[in-house]
């Protein structure tokens, strides 16, 4: 009766392994998918009047205006894609190669996206604003989280064997979100780089992008392993 029961058991754990690196794969492509549609629709809103400038002005400015509905729409479908791949690396990576804090912070970068759409941004020279001050507040908590959170998560990569693999260029482009976050931070500071905030904040969103736009195309080939957090 227990051996019935033993084999019973063993032949429902890769069956589940196999529903949850299925989920994974999903919940990548849903990643990859909709890091390319964030981008297309975040050309369309620069496109759209008032016209503002990239080069100076930050991406969140775009979700103010007339057509600010369309940058809206791009934050909650930023936080969407960045919980789709949080939720990916847990399907798809074994604990044991998985950060805790990382994915939380990750996380914290996502919910922080679908909030900077419910408070819009105060333009420059702008009356101060009640949404004005906490967009400013949850987009520096985001940034330093998402900044963070991918280094932790590249670094524990390589505590599990089949996705050591992920490690390095995971950790390449993590250094170089880590260094692109401390310029922007710190761009209050030295008013003559300042004055070109928007490329800076566009080349630190568009490397935290890069980061999971390359985890979620590694998710879509990387092997199983046993993940007891597995559905």
């Amino acid at each position: 009766m227990q051996s019935a029961q033993d084999n019973k058991a063993q032949t429902a754990l890769p069956a589940a392994h196999s529903s949850g690196e299925r989920r994974a794969a999903t919940l990548a492509l849903l990643t990859i998918a909709g890091i390319f549609l964030y981008v297309i629709i975040d050309v369309i809103a620069q496109l759209l009047p008032p016209h503002y400038n990239p080069i100076k002005q930050a991406e969140s400015d775009l979700a103010v205006g007339p057509y600010g509905f369309v940058m809206t729409i791009n934050f909650v479908l930023r936080g969407l894609l960045s919980l789709a791949l949080l939720w990916a690396l847990v399907l798809g990576v074994a604990m044991q190669g998985l950060s805790r804090p990382g994915l939380i912070l990750l996380g914290a970068w996502g919910v922080g996206a679908i909030v900077l759409a419910l408070f819009p941004t105060d333009l420059a020279g702008a009356a101060p604003t009640f949404h004005g001050k906490i967009h400013l507040q949850v987009a520096t908590l985001a940034f330093i989280c998402a900044a963070v959170g991918e280094l932790l998560l590249s670094l524990k990569f390589a505590n599990d064997e089949q996705s050591r693999s992920l490690r390095r260029p995971a950790l390449v482009i993590a250094t170089l979100v880590i260094f692109a976050a401390l310029l922007v931070l710190a761009l209050p500071f030295a008013p003559k780089l300042a004055s070109d905030f928007g490329l800076y904040e566009r080349i630190f969103i568009g490397l935290v992008l890069l980061w999971m736009l390359v985890i979620a195309f590694r998710l879509r080939s990387l092997p199983g392993s046993n993940n007891p957090l597995r559905m």
